[in-house]
């Protein structure tokens, strides 16, 4: 016959369970309530908590023997002195938020075993009393479960990577991990601390520059880690993301998406998408502007020339020159660019620049003509 169930009732086990029902039955709760999976229910943090601390005392044989004589508001209490019979002085109702959390240390419990006195220093959460019981940050406790082995389910390492980020001892009483729980100062307490951000993922993506130009429509397949609402399994599945790029963006531009990436700890990661440009045949841009090189022979560039000048937009302009024509010498075509992202009815312009090839070797006889003629 225990003293009260509240702890049992958390849990949804009876009070004969062993340690491996005990440890099965946290576990599934743990990983149903966990704030990883339910970031948007707050309700879902208290549960989390209520089971991951009811979970500490009745895994301990002490704390466990101690809770089923007397009840939890003794074991909060610090034993200073024993219940009256017939009841732990337990509250009615459900459990207390967060089973709050009540400095005070083990003293001497009497009617322990056959008479006498036997004490019991818990010291699980830096309380402020004198070395008493207080509770472990819920998050330590989870990540102290599957280190330790869980509940022997043979995929511990894996669910414990998806809730901590995978690093060893991350969450853990010893790891330094973040958690969104921390003791108050001074009376061993318990309360949020701000959920870590979700981290955000660049991923680069290469357009053509006719596809800047004209502004396209795109689909992106990409693969996500995520976990089974069930079992809390690691999974990977596929995920369509459709996007409109529009005319004049540059390089460097971001599409953004919000939590359609990998699960982590904190949420779902945001997935950015960064534009690249490919590199062009013609045209080199250089913000709204394009410009195309002509390349002219010497004697191109001495006697005179004429090429056919193509635009982005399939346009097509002719250029002469009756020379001579030195090297860097520019042509703009006004508003033959790239569009303006923001304003797109402006564009840029269109410079052609002459770059002109001499021979790399010349005869005696060809250098004695040359002479003559210039």
């Amino acid at each position: 016959m225990v003293a009260e169930t509240r702890l049992y009732d958390a849990l949804s086990v009876s009070p004969t369970a062993n340690q491996d029902e005990i440890k099965k039955a946290y576990r599934k709760a743990a990983l149903k309530h966990h704030p990883d999976k339910n970031k948007d229910n707050p309700s879902a943090l208290e549960k989390f908590k209520e089971v991951s601390q009811a979970y500490e005392i009745l895994s301990d044989p002490e704390k466990r023997k101690v809770y089923d004589q007397y009840g939890l508001d003794f074991l909060l209490r610090g034993g200073a002195e024993a219940p009256p019979s017939g009841g732990a002085g337990a509250r009615a109702g459900g459990m207390p938020s967060g089973f709050g959390g009540m400095p005070g240390g083990f003293g001497g419990i009497p009617g322990m075993g056959g008479g006498g006195t036997r004490s019991f220093h818990f010291s699980t959460g830096g309380g402020g009393g004198g070395g008493g019981f207080s509770f472990s940050n819920p998050e330590s406790i989870f990540a102290d479960f599957f280190k330790q082995g869980g509940a022997g389910m043979g995929d511990d390492d894996d669910i414990f990577a998806q809730f901590t980020g995978g690093g060893a001892g991350a969450g853990s009483r010893n790891g330094g991990g973040r958690s969104r729980f921390r003791e108050s100062g001074g009376g061993g307490g318990r309360r949020r601390m701000p959920t870590p951000e979700v981290t955000t993922v660049e991923k680069p993506l290469a357009l053509t520059l006719e596809e800047l130009y004209k502004g396209v429509h795109k689909k992106m397949k990409i693969k996500r880690k995520t976990y089974d609402d069930g079992d809390g399994k690691r999974k990977v599945e596929d995920k369509v993301l459709e996007m409109d790029i529009k005319p004049g963006y540059k390089a460097g531009t971001k599409i953004k998406f919000k939590g359609v990436g990998d699960q982590e700890e904190g949420g779902t990661q945001d997935l950015h998408f960064i534009v690249q440009e490919k590199p062009h045949e013609t045209y080199k841009r250089e913000d709204d502007n394009l410009r195309m090189y002509v390349d002219l022979d010497l004697k191109e560039a001495l006697t005179g020339w004429t090429r056919t000048i193509p635009t982005i937009d399939g346009k097509k302009f002719t250029l002469s020159k009756g020379g001579p024509t030195g090297s860097g010498y520019t042509e703009t075509y006004p508003h033959q660019g790239m569009p303006n992202s923001k304003k797109p009815i402006e564009r840029g312009d269109m410079i052609v620049e002459v770059r002109v090839k001499f021979p790399t070797s010349l005869t005696l006889a060809q250098k004695t003509h040359l002479k003559d003629i210039l």
